[in-house]
């Protein structure tokens, strides 16, 4: 290495140094903190002295998989990902769709319509959204009463409080993803198009073997963002149900929530936090390991 070579890397360590000290106190330390207190008891006696601080090894992470609460916590939050996720990418693919198609006007209109429920408060979402499920007086079982359909509890029915949830946060969340599917659909080269609409193929086929491949990379990137933020699901039912009916939305991160800052089991918390960290590892290792098989 030469010394204008040593110079130059001294130079970006340098320029690099305030951000990785940054990110080390920020991120590093908290994560290695708390994987640290899911091995301890530490509770709210601890907090206030810490000789009360046991070590238990691996014991909340037995009694997390031997709580039934925490099962169903897993199983809701499970449901929230695998039908909310979904429904989120199509919603936002459709979006992207017809906001980026040629005969569509006003398309800056329409975006910024799309991504407002983004940048919108959740508190305010919820009070829109919890009048919009009222029993009584909710537009939609208004309309489900023209059309003879008796009206549903959509947040105090066990059986609806998860799918309002899902329907709420795919309302607000696919503002973001439509964006990054319109980047992506503005890479693809429109000759490509018009070579195929010449060769006499139809939309569909435009989109199936056009659109969708190419859309490839754009897809996985939304597909493991969407995933990983419904596995984190915690807003929504917080501020809709609490958790009800009968725990049928309360979420992993809303169960750590509850644990950590209401009942103070800071080791317990830690733990179902680590437990959902391994999850969305094993689902985003799951999707990469797909995606190598797609031969596209």
């Amino acid at each position: 290495m030469t010394g204008q070579e040593r110079h130059a890397a001294r130079s970006a360590r340098a320029f690099l140094a305030p951000a990785l000290l940054l990110i080390a106190v920020f991120f590093f330390l908290p994560v290695l903190a708390a994987l640290l207190l899911s091995f301890t008891d530490f509770d709210i006696y601890a907090l206030g002295d810490l000789n009360r601080l046991r070590f238990v090894g691996l014991r909340n992470y037995l009694d997390l998989l031997q709580s039934p609460l925490f099962w169903t916590a897993l199983g809701n939050t499970f449901y929230f990902v695998v039908v909310g996720g979904p429904l989120s990418v199509a919603v936002s693919l459709g979006a992207a769709l017809l906001v980026n198609a040629p005969l569509t006007r006003f398309p800056g209109f329409f975006r910024a319509a799309f991504f407002l429920p983004v940048v919108t408060t959740l508190v305010a979402v919820a009070v829109v959204w919890r009048y919009l499920y009222h029993p009584r007086y909710g537009l939609l079982n208004y309309g489900l009463g023209l059309l003879g359909i008796d009206p549903i509890d959509w947040l105090g029915d066990p059986a609806w409080a998860m799918p309002a949830i899902i329907l709420m946060a795919v309302w607000k969340n696919f503002g973001f993803n439509m964006i990054i599917f319109i980047a992506g659909l503005q890479n693809i080269p429109t000759q490509l198009y018009e070579a195929a609409r010449i060769d006499g193929a139809s939309g569909w086929r435009q989109f199936r073997y056009i659109t969708l491949p190419l859309l490839g990379p754009t897809f996985l990137f939304v597909a493991l963002m969407t995933m990983i933020g419904y596995f984190q699901v915690f807003a929504e039912p917080y501020v809709m149900t609490q958790g009800g009916p009968a725990n049928r939305t309360l979420s992993v991160v809303l169960l750590m929530y509850e644990e950590g800052f209401r009942w103070w089991n800071m080791g317990y918390a830690s733990a179902a936090a680590f437990m959902l960290f391994v999850l969305i590892l094993a689902g985003t290792l799951l999707q990469l390991k797909l995606r190598r098989r797609d031969p596209e």
